[in-house]
């Protein structure tokens, strides 16, 4: 059953690329020309790549359908923006510049010197043009620019600073925790201080304010006159400003990849006969993968599919990955009798190889769509760049490259040099050089093997199954997989947003400054009452109102010190010294009106049609340092609003990027638990050995463990872009590890051992040929001055480097200690030591053809 079930799969499929290879190898200029017209057509989309690029951090790297969205539009649709501005009551991040300013010496800030250069820094800022002053596009409240409470309290002279005592943080009804960073109390006095923090607000609704903050930060980058200060800048346009830069540092690297996989393509097909050498046909191998970039991406950028900054690392993966195939058709050229015509032989490459490279772009393309289920539109925009362009290799390889394969046959048929293309007299050994070449194995009338292959055989294999070695082989996997498990325990979640910048940007300066120094207060939360039934009036549901803002004040991250701002606490009072009956409905309406006007309060209540439809609350948290103090505080608010009896929900501007949090990690083992789901079915499909199967299953579930521990021990967190990488796992380990499993069980060898040399010796060179090239692909991102370009590198090199060294180290070795899984023996052909990776496989398990090579 289990052979007709894969020569109904394969048969036809064999057929087909048989038929191909004939028609490719009598046509090969029109399977070269017509590619080159298609990518050239198709690569003309580039033109609205400036209009397809989508950099909105917002929208690229938060949950689409994120809980805090949702809170925010239901903030927005019954807290409308007032004319009075309000910092604490903003539904978005504002539009805003900021300053941290640090004595130079890292000494205490809160001197008269210090305080000259801080207001003759603010005396800049306020009187800058540009575009037009601050005076007209700022923030106001009562028709006067917000200003900065430090100032205020010494009345902009810095002579007061040394005698003034202030109270920290509350100091009289002003909060200082957002102003003063890293201070030094003698009983709730402040003795010292290492930062202040200053704040201008802009007006949102005017439309010069971005050219304000753009002349902001001119002015602050070239400012070098303060004397006894160090300042650190920031803007609200800031980050995106750096993440849309954050592109120009790695397009130089790319000609490196291209120069570079160039290289070692041709290093890895070298030959030292002049004519059997394949020099061109790795360089064309590494044009077909560039073809295949400009022609994917350029018909989604024609289809108006977004350009996030994450797909900016889709070229380099591509071109890794894409010279595999290349890489497996020459491997099977070279299995082919040498005096055949051009068109048999290639008819007998893509018979041998055409499944194989189905297989292994099935399973690659078939993880990166799995992607497609992220949140994240900067995943999702990754994962259909990236899979389309592996469908465009797969393509261009069998069309482009398979024609180069033939022209590059038709010379070799002549005994032409590979440069000169002039005649060269015939080899007889296995050897050549300049004047010679064209050699071959008479007994076989194929070419001669490859060196690293004889390696393999010869030196490899029967080191890797002697029984010495085996037991430290055992004994470094339990420490691989330790460490392993100890790095996953160790696991942050979460992008940080400071990481979107460029390395030494003044963005991260600031932010350093900010977590050193104001880290000691977090968001002031705001509390919504939905309910529009909630009896404010009612006695009985205040006091269960009351029992949850004490819920709320007993988390570890809520300053209980520090009273929630709630216009209903301050209005019982306010009635309760004019003497009015507040419990009752008609008195508590007819007052409230003229209570929020007077207060200040009018904000914070949704009154109208005599009927309270929502209100708002504010409570202080304390001590978020961290990612996991965000992830931890979210997860607390939410679930204590959960609990109380009142419909409340809770919001900040930050919960927006604090809800990748709530779905990372969920979201990422679903993929990932999807993604093997549907590896395992196209094992269990195409490797008709449930054992086998489950060896496949076990080797993605070891590599993903293993590249989540190791990542986490290098410093990268689990958020969006490592996600990506993750989902990229599943397929590379079913590459290195489905074959060398299936390879073993479906050996004629009769012992353990045998079995496992046997893979080994055909599989060894086609995987390390494929990691080398994969990991020179991304290599240069290392060097990349962007965090998310160093964490696709980190995470893919581990990647590539477990998943390599399971396929040629761990499970031959596994797989020696279970002698009894084996397949039963058919009347199969055995393949050649130099068969590829897949197409050994694929050989073993359908080849009954007495044409197979």
């Amino acid at each position: 059953m289990a052979k007709c079930k894969t020569d109904c799969i394969e048969r036809p499929l064999s057929l087909a690329f048989e038929k191909l290879g004939h028609v490719v190898g009598r046509h090969p200029c029109v399977f070269i020309l017509l590619p080159l017209y298609v990518s050239t057509v198709l690569g003309a989309g580039f033109i609205f790549l400036h209009k397809r690029e989508a950099n909105d951090i917002e929208d690229q790297f938060t949950p689409v359908n994120g809980p805090a969205k949702l809170e925010r539009a239901f903030v927005v649709e019954h807290f409308p923006q007032s004319e009075e501005f309000s910092q604490l009551r903003l539904t978005s991040e504002g539009s805003y510049a900021s300053l941290i300013i640090t004595d130079l010496h890292r000494g205490n800030i809160l001197t008269e010197a210090a305080f000259n250069d801080i207001i003759e820094l603010d005396r800049q800022v306020k009187s800058m043009m540009a575009g037009n002053t601050f005076e007209n596009l700022c923030a106001k409240t009562k028709g006067r620019c917000v200003s900065n409470t430090i100032l205020d309290i010494i009345n902009n002279n810095a002579t007061e600073i040394v005698s003034l005592n202030m109270t920290y943080p509350g100091n009289k009804d002003m909060f200082l925790g957002t102003s003063i960073g890293g201070v030094k109390l003698n009983s709730s006095k402040i003795t010292q201080a290492k930062a202040i923090r200053l704040f201008y607000f802009l007006d949102e609704k005017t439309k010069e304010t971005v050219d304000w903050l753009d002349g902001f930060l001119k002015l602050l980058s070239n400012s070098t006159e303060q004397t006894t200060v160090h300042v650190s800048y920031f803007t609200s346009i800031s980050r995106q400003n750096e993440l849309e830069t954050n592109s120009d540092s790695v397009i130089p690297l790319f000609s490196i990849t291209y120069v570079l996989v160039i290289t070692i393509s041709i290093l890895s097909c070298l030959r030292l006969d002049c004519v059997r050498t394949k020099v061109w046909m790795a360089v064309f191998g590494v044009v077909s993968a560039g073809m295949a970039v400009l022609a994917s991406f350029g018909l989604l950028l024609f289809c108006g599919m977004p350009f996030a900054m994450t797909v900016q690392t889709a070229p380099f993966l591509v071109l890794g990955v894409g010279v595999d195939d290349m890489f497996i058709l020459i491997s099977c050229w070279q299995t082919t009798e040498v005096h055949k015509a051009v068109e048999l032989r290639l008819a007998e490459t893509y018979k041998e190889a055409g499944v194989s490279i189905t297989i292994t772009t099935l399973t690659d393309v078939l993880a990166f769509y799995i992607g497609l289920m992220t949140p994240f539109r900067s995943v999702q925009s990754f994962c259909m760049y990236t899979s389309t362009a592996l469908l465009f290799c797969y393509v261009f390889n069998i069309t482009f490259f398979g024609a180069c394969l033939a022209l590059n046959g038709g010379r070799e048929k002549g005994n032409r040099h590979w440069l000169t293309c002039m005649k060269v007299p015939e080899a007889t050994g296995d050897g050549g050089g300049c004047c010679v070449g064209g050699a071959y194995d008479e007994d076989t009338l194929k070419e001669f093997e490859m060196p690293m292959n004889s390696f393999f055989i010869k030196y490899y294999g029967p080191f890797l199954t002697r029984p010495w070695v085996k037991g430290p082989v055992c004994l470094i996997y339990a420490g691989y997989l330790a460490v392993s498990i100890y790095g996953c325990l160790q696991l942050q979640e979460g992008l940080d947003v400071k990481n979107l910048a460029t390395d030494a940007s003044y963005v991260g300066s600031y932010y350093d400054k900010e977590d050193e120094f104001f880290s000691d207060f977090g968001p002031n939360v705001m509390l919504v009452i939905k309910d529009e039934d909630f009896q404010y009036w009612n006695s009985s549901a205040r006091k269960s109102l009351d029992l949850c803002l004490e819920d709320f004040l007993n988390l570890t991250v809520a300053d209980s010190g520090f009273p929630p701002i709630s216009w209903l606490n301050e209005y019982m009072q306010f009635g309760q010294n004019a003497g009015f009956n507040l419990d009752n409905e008609m008195q508590f309406k007819s007052h409230l009106t003229a209570f929020l006007n007077q207060s200040g309060f009018s904000e914070d209540v949704n009154f109208t049609n005599n009927q309270i439809h929502a209100s708002r609350m504010f409570i202080q948290t304390v001590n978020i340092r961290m990612a996991i103090d965000e992830k931890n505080m979210l997860d607390a608010f939410r679930e204590t609003a959960e609990k109380c009896v009142v419909d409340l929900i809770v919001y900040h501007p930050a919960f927006i990027y604090f809800d990748q949090y709530a779905v990372i990690v969920s979201n990422t083992i679903q993929n990932i638990v999807v993604s093997t789901c549907a590896m395992l079915v196209i094992s269990l499909l195409l490797i008709p050995n449930p054992l086998c199967s489950l060896w496949v299953t076990f080797a993605i579930a070891s590599v993903i463990v293993g590249v989540a521990g190791f990542m986490a021990l290098w410093d990268v967190s689990l958020d969006a872009v490592s996600m990506i990488i993750l989902i990229i796992c599943i397929g590379f380990s079913v590459d290195f590890s489905a074959h060398i499993s299936y390879a073993f069980v479906s050996s004629e060898k009769s012992s353990a051992n045998e079995k496992a040399m046997d893979a080994i010796t055909k599989l060894g060179y086609p995987i390390v040929q494929g990691a080398v090239s994969t990991i020179a692909g991304v290599v240069v991102l290392s060097a990349a001055k962007s965090y998310i370009f160093r964490t696709f590198f980190k995470i893919m090199f581990l990647v590539i480097l477990f998943g390599a060294v399971h396929g040629i180290v761990f499970i031959p070795v596994f797989l020696t200690f279970l002698g009894t899984c084996s397949k039963n023996k058919q009347n199969l052909p055995e393949p050649t030591s130099k068969q590829p990776v897949i197409a050994v496989v694929i050989q073993n398990v359908w080849c009954a053809d007495p044409d197979c090579p």
